[in-house]
Order: structure tokens, then C-alpha cells, then sequence
């Protein structure tokens, strides 16, 4: 559990925040990390910036869910450009507030370091009332969220969790020297994700672990009973991917390659499971490849359990990822599963049979399918 060994058994506060519940893999690994922590050990709080998510209704009863209602006025100011949040101050007349926006902006994009940024941002939001024994910045990487861990939240020992690859993500090396030592632990999720984070942090290297996201086989097992699965009767070899439609998830490989195994002949569909800004582009691309009746966009899913039962072969094709967590759901089908070189891959299939693993590479990745469903004529 997160305890660590010398902490006396009793139960504990403990504070999550994470952006909202969106159906993903960080929020993913959360339910199931809060599964596995017994409710007469753990007093437990998720904090959320937005009210938002197909996760929102998994979160179990026991756990307590509040949102930092400042937020909807401070996304603006964070995401947008920072001459736009200028210049909309300066023609509501506030000619002062801009100016010292634009000064503070600029301050951090010289220093490479929001501190004083977030600082201002935040300056009149108090500190959360209710005290904790430990406050996780869990959705992490995300400035953000470490510096409203570090200066809002008081508790009595603060953790950073990374779940994403930090050499692929635009990682604030400079912002993360100067906050990450106020955390007592820092958890990375792979040991491949741990040895990048301790090259650019050495001086926290003692304090950075490597705390892989948790899976329950049994709650998977049955959670893919619970659901009907694929119902376009096709009989020929399928293939399922789970993931945000984005570019870093590589669903344009996959769109690709399944062009290249139609030219084939191969009865095969493709299909995907998960929702995002990439879909417009993606359906164009299915599109003009004459592939509609074949790559299928199945969109958001919370248990999408029945369909890796019922597929003939799981693949993975993300440019990168911090653990990837559907690698581990899948495995409990005893499926083969291919997957991109990406971190955390090796770790999670060094020791399973069937898994396969290939570069970022639209030949490869095709003929590692070719050479399964040659094998195991399916």
C-alpha cells in the first residue's frame, strides 16, 4: 500500500487529486490502487479540478469526492496563450491586472520555472481546510497540481506519482528541482520510467520508487461478464486497441497496417476503444483508406473487458506511454498482445508468453501480426 513499513497500522487521510475522472489510464490505475486499500486502514478523498469523467461513477461510496471550485476561472489563464489572457484583461480595463500578468509570464518563460506563476494564480485561493496524514499529487506530472500539493494542502508527508514517460511529456525539469523536495516520496510507475526521472533529478534519487500501476485479474474477470461485448457478428480475426484517440496513442499505425493486411486479403477488422480529439482526423484517414467497414471507432468505454475476452489479438501501438495499463488488463485473457517499444513494455511482458514487442514501425508492426495470425491460423 502506500504506507510504508515502519507506519503504524491505523487508518490514515489520505488525499488524491487528479485533473477529473476522464476514462483513461491514470484514472484507471486510482480506482483500482483504491480498490486494493481496505476502508478500516484508509480515510480516502479524491480532489478533482474538474467535475468530469466516465469514471466519475466508480468512484466507490466510501471514498469522498470533492472539486476545487476556483478552478473553471483559472484553467483560462493556464491554457491559453498567455498574450491572449493579456490582452482580454487589458479590454475589461484591467490594465494593471494584465500588465502584471504579462510580467509574471514572462518572468516564468525566462526562468523556465512557473513557481511564481502558480504563486499569483493562486494567491488568493486558501489552503483546504481538512488536514491529511499524506496527499498524493497523483495525476502527475502536472505542475499544477504538484504546486497546489506542496503550498495548499497541508499534511503531514506529501507524495508525487509519475505516470507518464518524462523525456516525451515537455517535462519542467527546473519547476520539478524546486518543488519535487518538498515531496517525502516520488512514485514513478515503471522501473524504466524511474531510471529517466533519477537522470534528470539525481539529487532526489533516494526518494524516487518505482510503484507500478495495480490490476485486480478478478475484478477484471468479472467485470467482462458484466458487459456484451462485440455485436456485428463478424467471424473473421479481430483486433482491439484501447486508448484516448490521440496522436501519442499511434491509432494512425494501426490504420495503416490494417491497409496493408486488407491488401492481403486477410478477414480482419480493427477496432478501438476510446474517445478523442484525434477522431475527425482518424475517420477522414479510415476514410480515404476505404477501411469504414473495418477499423471501427468504438468510442469511450469504462469496462472494455468483454471485448479483450473476445478478441483474437490485443495491440498496442502508442508512440510512448508511462506504464500503459491495458498491457496488464489484457494479459488476463491469456490473449497475444503486441505492442510498440515503449517505457514500461518489457517490464510488464518480459514474462509472458505471447507477448511481442516491436519498434514504432509500420512494417514491423505488420508483419509481427502477420506472423501470429499465420501461426496460430486465426
Amino acid at each position: 500500500m502506500i504506507l510504508e513499513s515502519g507506519d503504524e497500522v491505523m487508518k490514515k487521510k489520505i488525499l488524491f487529486m487528479v485533473i477529473n475522472m476522464n476514462i483513461g489510464g491514470t484514472e484507471k490505475a486510482l480506482l483500482n490502487l483504491i480498490e486494493e486499500m481496505p476502508e478500516e486502514q484508509y480515510d480516502i478523498t479524491i480532489l478533482m479540478l474538474e467535475k468530469y469523467g466516465g469514471f466519475l461513477e466508480y468512484i466507490p461510496e466510501r471514498v469522498n469526492v470533492k472539486y476545487l471550485e476556483d478552478y473553471p476561472m483559472l484553467k483560462g489563464l493556464i491554457n491559453n496563450p498567455p498574450k491572449q489572457n493579456v490582452i482580454n484583461l487589458f479590454k475589461k480595463g484591467k490594465l494593471l491586472k494584465g500588465f502584471y500578468l504579462g510580467l509574471i509570464t514572462i518572468i516564468s518563460k525566462v526562468t523556465r520555472n512557473n513557481i511564481a506563476f502558480y504563486k499569483y494564480l493562486l494567491r488568493k485561493v486558501p489552503q483546504i481546510n481538512d488536514e491529511y496524514d499524506i496527499a498524493v499529487a497523483y495525476a502527475g506530472p502536472m505542475d499544477f497540481i504538484s504546486y497546489f500539493i506542496v503550498y495548499k494542502v497541508k499534511a503531514d508527508k506529501k507524495i508525487q506519482w509519475i505516470h507518464f514517460d518524462v523525456n516525451r511529456i515537455g517535462f519542467n525539469k527546473r519547476f520539478a528541482g524546486r518543488i519535487y523536495k518538498h515531496f517525502y516520496r516520488i512514485n514513478v510507475v515503471s522501473s524504466e520510467g524511474k531510471e529517466k526521472l533519477v537522470s534528470l533529478l539525481p539529487m532526489y534519487k533516494e526518494k524516487i520508487s518505482t510503484y507500478a500501476n495495480t490490476v485486480s485479474s478478478n475484478h477484471i474477470l468479472n467485470m467482462a461478464n458484466q458487459g456484451i461485448g462485440f455485436q456485428d457478428n463478424f467471424d473473421g480475426i479481430r483486433i482491439l486497441t484501447v486508448g484516448r484517440l490521440s496522436k501519442e496513442k499511434g491509432q494512425e499505425l494501426a490504420i495503416s497496417v490494417l491497409e496493408l493486411l486488407k491488401r492481403d486479403g486477410l478477414k480482419i477488422r480493427w477496432y478501438c476503444i476510446g474517445e478523442g480529439k484525434a477522431r475527425e482526423e482518424y475517420e477522414k484517414s479510415i476514410k480515404e483508406r476505404s477501411l469504414t467497414e473495418d477499423f471501427i471507432l468504438l468510442g469511450a468505454n469504462p469496462n472494455p473487458y468483454p471485448y479483450m475476452r473476445q478478441c483474437n489479438l490485443y495491440v498496442q501501438p502508442s508512440k510512448y506511454e508511462g506504464f500503459c495499463i491495458t498491457l496488464s488488463e489484457a494479459k488476463c485473457f491469456g490473449i497475444p498482445i503486441i505492442c510498440t517499444e515503449f517505457t514500461g513494455a518489457r517490464e510488464q511482458l518480459v514474462n509472458y508468453s505471447q507477448g511481442y514487442i516491436v519498434e514504432y514501425n509500420k512494417i514491423q508492426l505488420y508483419q509481427s501480426i502477420k506472423q501470429i495470425t499465420d501461426k496460430r491460423k486465426i
